[in-house]
């Protein structure tokens, strides 16, 4: 069933939308949270998130159901990750988000929103040749590590590494001549 379908549903609040939304996206899911958090975590984190989907629309309408979701998972992830650590950090999390961290302003330095600066990210990823992009996306949106994208695209990891290496370097001109780099 196409998401499209799936909105119908949820908007007429026709429960078979769960069902429909877990047959479509479960896996991919599970794939965000399990990178995170243990495999019970990620399941309630998964859970939670479907909840929310239902709770949330309506009144909200996502463009984009696919990546309002996996927004949600990830943000419910990334929450239970600072739960269970709380003093603790997660090194790979620490490290993707040190990595971006180089080249991403800082919120609390500047006057950009998170939306603007996801907008001009995703404009910038727009950019890019597809491989750069979908490396990109994979290490920092889902949270992969070097070994899992170097694996999924056939890639050497040293070669991961570059080709994030220059794309962040990239991201980094791109935001400063945006006005938005506050280093």
């Amino acid at each position: 069933m196409d998401d499209a379908s799936i909105m119908d549903l949820l908007l007429k609040r026709d429960e078979s939308a769960i069902a429909e939304l877990r047959r479509s996206y479960e896996r991919l899911c599970f794939s965000i949270a399990g990178n995170l958090l243990s495999p019970e975590d990620a399941e309630e984190c998964v859970n939670t998130a479907f909840f929310d989907v239902w709770r949330n629309i309506p009144p909200e309408r996502p463009d984009d159901l696919k990546t309002y979701l996996c927004r949600i998972v990830k943000n419910k992830a990334i929450d239970r990750l600072k739960y269970n650590s709380a003093e603790k950090r997660n090194p790979q999390l620490t490290v993707s988000l040190d990595e971006l961290a180089e080249c991403v302003p800082d919120r609390n330095g500047g006057d950009i929103s998170a939306e603007k600066l996801a907008g001009l990210i995703s404009s910038f990823l727009r950019t890019q040749d597809e491989k750069h992009r979908k490396v990109f996306v994979r290490r920092y949106w889902y949270g992969d590590s070097l070994a899992a994208v170097a694996e999924l695209y056939g890639m050497n990891e040293r070669t991961v590494a570059t080709y994030l290496f220059r794309t962040r370097k990239k991201l980094k001109e791109f935001l400063t001549k945006e006005g938005y780099y506050h280093g």
